[in-house]
């Protein structure tokens, strides 16, 4: 049965879904992440999301985690730049029991003071393993260099001056932005619609509106930076110009970048593993980020052999915007295919699916329509779509021994 959607007067989108199922799963996507942390206090979002649990309405922090145990539900959640996201998925019989305990959690919460500092503790040690991982540390100036001043740039976890400045005033004054416009609760269960309608309406019909404003992003691409490491590899990544979800060429993008990097049989591989052994690691993909579509690529290689692995990888680009093959077109096109089919059958990916695909696309997509549409796609519009598609100047940053850089030539592919 296609998913139902109703918006409720509080601003508040739920989704729901019915399946034959003996059990629920919930997504509950809130429109504030690490972005929109405020400036100096970075690290807010995080640390927020982890503070909720520590008790909310009747419940202390242990009698919560008990509580939904006693129901059986398996939790998840966190945060990324955009939203913090809460999960949880159990018995069906037991899926008013679940949201109601985290009505609590998100409308209700204790945010004892004394909670803060071991949280802070927490954050600060997590930014610090960060900076033992090369792979992370490259990650985190990629965005620096892409995302600029935007609060898209900082980490997750913060930073180390932001965290500094964090105070239980202004941590809560962080919570009070929560509310239900923009806000979504996507459900799948072997229910009535109506039911879970009702029952959204009686938790979150009255909520506050949400105090948030979309962060404004503009890539900044073109540019290279190196961060000096002693590691026994040279890491990189670049970043270029990708495709807006709403882009009637999203599906064809995606089955293109699946051929270029979708696996053992893609051309990244490849050239760079396969056929010259120049990385174990190699891959490129989407990027969506403020809504904006972006493509990265990443590799690690010996010092002596990352030139020539990145000199490959641009080859390997510009040869992919010439056309796939009909093997390839082929392969990709059923690996899309499986990757929806079987992505739509589990009802926790779906629940998040829904979830996601209202925050990015503004609807949810039947997997009855994505199979449709992917089936319709010929190599003939593939290769137009990569025939005209620009990836814009790119931008580099490596972390290693010796800086690289992208020759005058190469930068535009």
């Amino acid at each position: 049965m296609p998913a139902q959607t109703r918006t409720l007067a509080s601003g508040l989108t739920v989704a729901f879904e019915r399946r034959a199922t003996p059990g629920f799963s919930f997504h509950l996507r809130l429109p504030l992440g690490s972005a929109h942390d405020p400036a100096g206090q970075e690290g807010t979002a995080g640390l927020v999301e982890e503070w909720l649990y520590k008790g909310a309405g009747a419940f202390s922090a242990r009698q919560f985690q008990d509580a939904l145990d006693d129901l059986g539900v398996r939790r998840g959640g966190g945060i990324d730049a955009e939203a913090t996201y809460f999960s949880g998925s159990g018995l069906n019989e037991d899926l008013a029991g679940a949201l109601r305990l985290y009505a609590d959690l998100l409308r209700r919460p204790h945010l004892p003071a004394g909670e803060l500092p071991v949280l802070l503790d927490l954050a600060r040690q997590d930014l610090e393993s960060s900076q033992d991982n090369p792979a992370e540390r490259l990650g985190l100036e990629a965005r620096r260099m892409v995302f600029g001043t935007s609060g898209y740039a900082h980490p997750t976890s913060g930073t180390a001056q932001g965290l500094s400045q964090i105070t239980p005033d202004t941590a809560r004054a962080f919570w009070q932005r929560y509310g239900a416009d923009g806000s979504i609760l996507s459900v799948v269960a072997d229910t009535q619609a109506e039911a879970v309608f009702d029952l959204a309406a009686e938790l979150f019909g009255d909520w506050q509106t949400a105090d948030t404003q979309p962060v404004p992003l503009t890539p900044i691409l073109g540019t290279t930076s190196h961060l000096k490491g002693d590691s026994q590899q040279t890491h990189f990544t670049f970043t270029g110009r990708g495709i807006s979800p709403l882009s009637p060429d999203w599906l064809a993008w995606h089955l293109s970048l699946t051929a270029l990097s979708g696996g053992s049989a893609s051309r990244l591989f490849q050239a760079v593993r396969e056929d010259r052994g120049l990385a174990y690691s190699v891959h490129a993909g989407p990027q969506v980020v403020g809504g904006v579509g972006l493509i990265s690529g990443y590799a690690a290689s010996t010092p002596q052999r990352a030139p020539e692995t990145l000199s490959v990888m641009l080859g390997e680009l510009r040869r992919w915007q010439a056309g796939l093959t009909g093997a390839e077109f082929d392969r990709a096109k059923n690996a899309l295919m499986a990757s929806t089919v079987f992505g739509s059958e589990s009802i926790r990916a779906r629940s998040g699916g829904m979830a996601r695909d209202l925050a990015v696309f503004g609807r949810v997509r039947e997997a009855s329509e994505m199979r449709t549409e992917i089936a319709e796609l010929t190599l003939e519009r593939v290769n137009t779509f990569l025939a005209g598609y620009d990836l814009g100047e790119l931008s580099l940053a490596s972390l290693g021994p010796v800086p690289l850089s992208l020759k005058t030539e190469a930068a535009h592919v």
